[in-house]
């Protein structure tokens, strides 16, 4: 049955009672506008009594109001049913006002803050100069005390002991009769030098790298004997490599600019994997 539409006013007395007048009207009981509504049926009989605004937010009672009149065909004013006219306005909270603070009283703490900043900065600081200054002069002192240690000269006699002869030879004699010895410069078993920039990478007999890295025209590496134990060159047109003073022919051990050989203790240089 298709209820009729009725008119309600807008009061909190008799909204509730005309609600449930229509509902009876139209044939149907609390649980079945519950079931419709998708309320519980303790809020459908809170909107008939006029207990729903103190119940829930006022917002919500407007909405369940309105589905509640809808599905009568009842036309109510939910903005004055329910207590929603009993809520004031939402007021901004109210700004207090900021302390005043004199100008002197900002100086002051202004500078404050900076005399705490000195004092913990000298707390800091000077603690670590003094152990510096006491380090400094510590090794000042040692350096002193060695310089003040009389050298021995080097034509000071030996005191002779007395197995030996209480009557030297004269020193002069003694180094007549030594051999005269001559200081030859020994050549180094590798020598590679740059005449134009190169990568390489040199390593020793146990896998440490002694050089890796671009080189450029003009530089020269030497190695003793079992220094070196695998060379790689790179732009191996622009190297020389020299080994026991003898230019190496790189071409057997070459690959696309690229030479890569092995040296053994003796200094000779053999193809890389051989």
């Amino acid at each position: 049955m298709t209820p009729t539409e009725h008119h309600v006013g807008d009061t909190e007395h008799d909204y509730g009672q005309r609600l449930r007048q229509a509902r009876e009207a139209a044939g149907m009981s609390v649980a079945d506008v519950a079931q419709r509504l998708k309320m519980p049926v303790r809020v459908i009989e809170s909107l008939e009594t006029g207990e729903g605004a103190g119940r829930d937010a006022p917002v919500f009672v407007r909405g369940q109001l309105r589905s509640y009149a809808r599905l009568l065909g009842v036309r109510i004013d939910t903005d004055a049913s329910a207590g929603m006219g009993s809520r004031g306005p939402i007021e901004p909270p109210r700004l207090e006002p900021r302390t005043y603070t004199p100008p002197m009283r900002r100086m002051a703490d202004r500078l404050m803050g900076r005399m705490v900043y000195i004092v913990i900065t000298a707390l800091i600081a000077v603690p670590v100069w003094m152990a510096t200054r006491t380090h400094l002069d510590t090794q000042q002192l040692q350096a002193d005390a060695s310089l003040d240690v009389p050298a021995s000269p080097a034509n000071a006699p030996v005191p002779a002991s007395p197995a030996q002869d209480t009557h030297p030879r004269p020193l002069v004699a003694s180094m007549a009769s030594l051999p005269a010895r001559t200081t030859e410069p020994v050549a180094p078993a590798l020598s590679i030098r740059f005449e134009g920039d190169s990568w390489v990478e040199i390593a020793a007999p146990d896998g440490t790298l002694l050089e890796r890295g671009l080189l450029k025209a003009g530089e020269r590496r030497d190695y003793a004997k079992g220094q070196v134990a695998r060379v790689k060159l790179g732009n191996a047109g622009a190297v020389q490599v020299l080994g026991n003073g003898s230019v190496q022919d790189l071409s057997a051990f070459q690959r696309a600019n690229v030479a890569r050989f092995t040296v053994s203790s003796d200094g000779s240089i053999e193809p890389l994997g051989e």
